[in-house]
């Protein structure tokens, strides 16, 4: 068999599909490579939609990836208002009222580690909050507890071409078994501590 031809019938790592992004007012990138950098030296596969990302845009991309995980990143200062408004239209998409999102960075401008901030973004409907100034090892472990998505079949079909927004090794195919509904996952205990920058 040629080296160069695809080999076809093995599975894909286990590794999750993972969205980090920022909100519509954070111009910041560099919070989200960092993001991009860790998650994928953890074996996931992250698509990064950048700085200023509308709502729309935001609930239309995770509709099209469906991803095991939204990751929420900012360090502006107004991530606590826009996350509230974000969860909202998030948990409003019947496909993405499960999937596991998480914010964290710098999420007001009177510091970190605000107790009433952290309880009200859980209540609203994320599952993890990660505060500047914390460790990344609770990010991590939030991460490393979600449930592996089922095995994904290589190579992705030709309708499923991967566009310019969704770059991947091309090792890796984009996910497209989806054979474990997102209602059923179990989600980790969020600790409301932890870095996203």
């Amino acid at each position: 068999m040629n080296q160069l031809e695809p080999q076809r019938g093995k599975a894909e790592p286990a590794g999750l599909d993972v969205v980090v992004t920022t909100m519509s007012s954070d111009s910041h990138t560099w919070n989200l490579v960092f993001l991009q950098l860790l998650l994928e030296e953890l074996g996931h596969r992250v698509t990064n939609l950048g700085a200023c990302v509308p709502d729309e845009l935001l609930v239309s991309e995770c509709r099209r990836i469906e991803p095991d995980l939204i990751v929420l990143s900012s360090v502006n200062g107004h991530g606590y208002h826009d996350g509230l408004r974000v969860i909202q239209a998030l948990r409003a998409c019947p496909e993405l009222a499960a999937t596991p999102t998480v914010i964290g960075g710098k999420l007001g401008i009177a510091g970190s580690g605000d107790p009433d901030r952290q309880r009200s973004l859980l209540s609203a409907g994320y599952d993890g909050v990660f505060e500047e100034g914390r460790s990344v090892a609770d990010f991590r472990s939030f991460v490393g507890a979600l449930p592996a998505p089922a095995s994904r079949a290589l190579p992705a079909p030709a309708d499923r071409a991967l566009t310019a927004d969704r770059v991947l090794p091309a090792d890796r195919a984009p996910a497209t078994d989806r054979a474990l509904p997102t209602a059923s996952r179990t989600l980790p205990t969020a600790t409301a501590s932890g870095v996203l920058r």
